[in-house]
């Protein structure tokens, strides 16, 4: 799958640099995944959630940090649309962000 908007991995773990051997085996992981329904991404991250609109949920290091993507399955690619600790994730609309 091809992956936008790296630069927002990077720049978070460089605030909280416990994230980063995480995020950059989510993105190495995701990067070469082909992943064509919710489900599939489900069965290899089971604490991850579909939210709707082709959005998916991961928690990241143990359930301490949450990344929101949007996968376009059709066309392999995932927006990365929101990275953060569960207090500012419980101030956003992962359906919307």
């Amino acid at each position: 799958m091809r992956i936008v908007a790296r630069k927002t991995l990077s720049d978070f773990w460089e605030k909280h640099e416990n994230s980063k051997t995480a995020l950059l085996a989510w993105f190495s992981e995701a990067e070469n995944a082909e992943w064509k329904t919710p489900s599939e991404i489900k069965k290899r991250y089971p604490s991850g959630d579909p939210v709707g609109d082709n959005r998916f949920v991961f928690n990241i290091k143990g359930n301490s940090y949450r990344l929101v993507v949007k996968i376009h399955y059709n066309t392999g690619v995932i927006y990365i649309r929101f990275i953060g600790t569960h207090a500012e994730y419980d101030k956003i609309n992962a359906e919307e962000i």
